[in-house]
């Protein structure tokens, strides 16, 4: 049971991978299952009670003797290591990995055929107020790039047709790694992108979250001109206004935050962009939250995501005076979700009858070059080669789906 993000599912993938090599065996059925794993995440109030629900789940099913064994791991036991004893019956309460174990090769691909989450780096650099990952995942650690690149190559060999590159900041990819004895700059994301860029076969690579100040020039030539990224960028932005995101600790975003999406689409003809917000942060007062709003209806996001602040303990945002309610929080979030919507429809109503190239992820799945895996929808078709680019028109727009037939 994988919760949270990409980058939990790839720490699954691994113990997955070492228990195979170990000699067990993955059962095609959780009522046939001598154990389970629970791979939680603890970032906000509601991944917590998700990651509780299950473990109760799953310790009640123990007790009726269907699990011999029930093992619980990921950010929600690495950030409460206390709160075993409020599960009885656990039998393994297990971190997050806090050292790059190798091999790294996921030896179990919960993504199927098609995609694949390659990680890159661990841990955080930025100290956000309202985040908690550093103190669960620890400092920022680039991976090697050799194993990256091991670990692509086998992928595509596998039959995988995108590398979606996940991290907690990929931007920041390398400038951990100081420089050679020589005194030689190390390799940064670019360097690596390019790399994956020269690798043999028809194959998408896609970078999932830029820091708004983080987007180099090198990163946008990438993105323009190399054989196999996709033109699509996740910038999280959380916020417009000034003073929320100098509350947030992200001074250094504040114009980018302002102004990605329009500098985006200048640079990079046909760029998808894709951002998240959050509502109700300590600061945040109407005439701000409808400033960020019409910042939003200017910038028209392609896709765009967003959760209302909840204070996490532990962080510098906890005891922040000035937080408008839950309830309120909350209603600003459906504000934003509602104008994204007529948003999406606008642009995606243009779209209708146009002809796209398509990856093909599950029988009669497709997503196309603008849609992230899990957050954008897909694209209903009548095709069932999984792991094929195929040509679609689109027909039909359905919620955030598209309904299309091969051209």
């Amino acid at each position: 049971m994988s919760l949270g993000c990409a980058k939990n599912a790839v720490d699954l993938q691994v113990r997955a991978g070492r228990l195979l090599r170990e000699g067990c065996t993955l059962s095609p059925d959780p009522d046939r299952a001598d154990i389970v794993i629970i791979n939680t995440c603890s970032f906000i109030a509601s991944a917590r009670e998700e990651a509780e629900a299950e473990i109760v789940r799953a310790l009640e099913l123990k007790r009726r003797g269907q699990y011999g064994r029930v093992v619980v791991a990921g950010c929600y036991p690495q950030r409460y290591p206390k709160l075993r004893d409020a599960f009885p019956g656990v039998d393994e309460w297990v971190g997050v990995p806090q050292a790059w174990e190798e091999p790294r090769v996921p030896g179990l691909r919960l993504t199927g055929k098609a995609f694949a989450y390659l990680k890159i780096a661990e841990g955080c650099a930025h100290r956000c107020a309202f985040c908690a990952i550093p103190g669960i995942r620890g400092r920022f650690r680039s991976r090697p790039m050799a194993a990256i690149l091991r670990e692509a190559r086998a992928l595509l060999a596998s039959g995988c047709r995108e590398l979606n590159i996940v991290a907690q900041d990929p931007m920041l990819y390398g400038v951990d790694l100081g420089r050679t004895p020589t005194g030689r700059r190390r390799a940064r994301l670019t360097d690596l992108l390019w790399r994956l860029d020269r690798l043999d076969g028809d194959f998408w690579v896609r970078v999932l979250y830029s820091y708004p100040s983080e987007i180099t020039e090198d990163f946008v030539v990438w993105l323009a001109t190399s054989s196999h990224g996709v033109r699509y960028v996740d910038v999280p932005i959380q916020h417009t206004d000034p003073t929320v995101l100098a509350r947030m600790n992200r001074k250094s975003a504040i114009m980018p935050s302002r102004s990605a999406a329009e500098v985006l689409r200048e640079v990079v003809p046909g760029v998808t962009v894709r951002t998240t917000v959050m509502t109700g942060f300590p600061g945040e007062t109407e005439t701000r939250f409808r400033a960020m709003l019409a910042d939003l209806r200017r910038m028209q996001f392609d896709h765009l995501g967003a959760f209302a602040f909840s204070p996490e303990r532990g962080t510098r945002a906890f005891a922040m005076h000035g937080r408008p309610s839950a309830a309120v929080a909350r209603e600003r979030e459906r504000l934003v979700m509602e104008q994204q919507a007529r948003i999406w429809r606008f642009k995606s109503r243009r779209l209708i009858g146009t002809v796209q190239r398509a990856l093909v992820v599950a029988p009669g799945v497709a997503r196309l070059e603008s849609q992230a895996p899990d957050v954008d929808g897909v694209v209903h078709l009548d095709s069932d080669a999984v792991g094929e680019f195929v040509d679609v028109r689109l027909t039909k727009v359905r919620g955030f789906d598209f309904e299309g037939v091969t051209a």
